[in-house]
């Protein structure tokens, strides 16, 4: 558990910063929304850019956990979809709490843990999950949140709209790139890979910064309502959809199936909260929920570990 806590602890120091910060008015109110179109535009596209001009073929040789994997999150994510459709929440809410239950704190947290747990044989499906969710997924969110934006118009001018809008978005661009460079085998100068580096480094402390701003700020009525599904479906329901698949259904390697499921487990990660405050949706409840998902993390992250010891 300690092991777990030193892990997590930065997660929960940054977002306190945040927090402090605004309270004593040391950042101001439109601070938040400044930090997250760093991130938006600058931090995370430089940070996917590098992770996938990096990949090789061999990363995604398992074939077999990429589908576990990827199954576990769009099966989490298409029930949540049908819960708040039911609920009649909006398109764009939907979508983005859909998101939330799906998309696992891979990169902060999930891979130090890996790493901790199963040495550097965790390493390669921890690559491969963060390339899935802050990639594939963040991808599929964005394409979905455009396509509800431009819906009033003409199927020919939703798609030529959304086609733009994708095209000019630095989330969709950075990927492709670092894929073109990966395959293309060109070696990149250590002077842009330093600046990419640099820029990335700064992706995931300033969301978590820009997170303690916004739960600084008060909580409207009805904002935060379906925090309780989203922190249950993202630390209970994926880890368990994800261990029946990786273990039963599309046996996995041992090492790959433990890291599939304790992947699983992590609390909910920052990009839902940045399309969350980029798209002016409920931004104060997604915040909540993270910062719950991560606090209740620590147990439950435990309880997965000692569940993979016994297996």
């Amino acid at each position: 558990m300690l092991a777990i806590f030193n892990i997590v602890f930065p997660v929960f120091a940054l977002i306190f910063l945040g927090w402090i910060c605004r309270k004593r008015n040391v950042l101001s109110a439109g601070a938040a929304s400044e930090l997250n179109r760093f991130v938006i535009y600058l931090g995370l596209p430089a940070l996917l850019f590098d992770s996938m001009s990096r990949l090789t073929p061999a990363d995604f040789a398992n074939v077999r956990f990429i589908g576990v994997f990827a199954a576990g999150i769009a099966i989490v994510f298409l029930l949540t979809a049908w819960i708040r459709v039911r609920q009649k929440a909006a398109a764009a809410d939907v979508i983005i709490d859909s998101l939330g239950t799906s998309y696992a704190n891979v990169g902060f947290i999930g891979i130090p843990l890996c790493y901790l747990a199963f040495g550097r044989d965790g390493l390669p499906p921890s690559v491969i999950a963060m390339v899935l969710t802050a990639c594939l997924l963040f991808a599929v969110a964005i394409v979905l949140l455009e396509s509800c934006l431009h819906a009033g118009a003409s199927l020919g001018k939703t798609v030529s709209k959304v086609g733009r809008s994708l095209a000019r978005n630095p989330i969709m661009i950075a990927p492709v790139a670092g894929i073109a460079v990966a395959l293309s085998g060109l070696p990149v100068p250590a002077g842009v890979q330093q600046l990419f580096k640099i820029l990335g480094g700064a992706a995931s402390p300033c969301a978590l910064v820009s997170l303690g701003l916004f739960l600084a700020q008060p909580v409207q009525r009805g904002e935060g309502a379906s925090v309780p599904l989203l922190v249950a479906f993202k630390l209970l329901l994926q880890p368990a959809v994800t261990a029946l698949l990786a273990y039963w259904v599309f046996p996995l390697p041992r090492v790959w199936a433990d890291s599939a499921v304790l992947l699983a487990a992590m609390p909910i990660g920052t990009g839902p909260f940045m399309l969350a405050e980029l798209y002016r949706r409920e931004v104060a409840g997604m915040s909540r929920a993270i910062l719950v998902s991560t606090t209740l993390s620590l147990p439950t992250i435990a309880l997965v570990l000692a569940w993979i010891g016994r297996h």
